[in-house]
């Protein structure tokens, strides 16, 4: 039977994932001697299986190498086939050379992982240069969105939303979500001077009185451009907005920043697991999961059952 292994920090998702497919749900262990050498343990495979590691890679640099540790060792004990679910993927963003000598992060990342798994899932990556994600990575990619829990969150939470993109790249997601939920929808201008200056501009939204902004990014990394965009919707007549993101990394006081700011609430996707998470991609990570394992889920997902742990 395939079987489902949580890199330490990865074990809420590996839980829920387990929930949904009735897989079951194994143990790495991983150990960090004083030198900051690491010991992998995994439970060995059974032979000729499938082993799905679970291990999103925010701050990915000292998670990579026990994760490869971790896959080449359970393909050494007997697995056939070892996936990785990647809810959040890193080293996206530098998918090109934009100064002489930099390394392109991108295909680097994508050429450690694609020698050490046979198959990858994860969530809208950041695709920007790059079509799709086989283009980056020489493994089998699949691609989980997150446009649709998105909808349906904002459609539960938010009266009468209007959506706003923060720049001209977030604009497929806007659109996107907006037309599930047949809501109104604006994308700003954005100047970048520097990393952390940032000038977004909104046009007059007089006419949206009565509708709560939803500002709606796929990363809230730093946060500046978000911040930026909240700081210009005090200048509207409208409530405070909320923010919604896919991925939320948070670095450098970023969630603070934004409260500071004005946002009513910030909300996030589990794809990275914090307080902030409220919207919950598993099943659509299980049933993907379990394609490439050959299985289905344990019930569809209209069926009604409790909810996962």
């Amino acid at each position: 039977m395939s079987a489902i292994y949580a890199l330490p920090g990865n074990e809420e998702m590996a839980d829920r994932l387990a929930w949904h497919s009735g897989l079951p749900r194994r143990v790495v262990q991983v150990h960090r001697f004083p030198d900051d050498e690491s010991r992998v343990r995994i439970e060995p495979p059974q032979p000729r299986s499938v082993a799905v590691i679970v291990c999103t890679l925010d701050h990915p640099d000292p998670k990579l190498l026990p994760l490869t540790m971790a896959a080449a060792t359970a393909r050494e004990l007997g697995a056939s086939r070892v996936g990785l679910v990647a809810p959040y993927l890193a080293y996206m963003r530098q998918d090109t050379r934009f100064h002489e000598g930099e390394a392109v992060s991108a295909r680097v990342f994508g050429q450690l992982l694609g020698s050490a798994f046979n198959w990858l899932i994860t969530v809208d990556p950041h695709l920007h240069r790059y079509r799709r994600l086989g283009d980056v990575y020489p493994l089998d990619g699949y691609v989980v969105h997150a446009a649709q829990r998105l909808a349906r969150w904002i459609a539960q939470e938010v009266p009468q939303p209007l959506l706003i993109g923060p720049d001209g790249e977030s604009a497929q997601w806007v659109n996107a979500v907006a037309r599930m939920l047949d809501a109104p929808c604006v994308v700003a201008a954005k100047q970048r001077y520097g990393d952390r200056d940032v000038r977004v501009t909104l046009p007059a939204l007089d006419r949206y009185a009565g509708h709560t902004p939803v500002v709606l990014d796929d990363i809230i990394a730093s946060g500046h451009t978000m911040i930026a965009t909240v700081q210009c919707l005090r200048e509207q007549p409208l409530p405070p907005p909320v923010c919604v993101g896919v991925h939320g990394i948070f670095a450098n006081g970023a969630l603070e920043a934004l409260h500071a700011a004005g946002a009513a609430r910030v909300v996030v996707s589990n794809t990275i697991a914090s307080p902030q998470s409220q919207i919950d991609l598993s099943e659509e990570l299980a049933q993907v999961m379990l394609e490439r394992c050959g299985g289905h889920l344990r019930a569809p997902p209209s069926s009604p059952r409790r909810s996962p742990p």
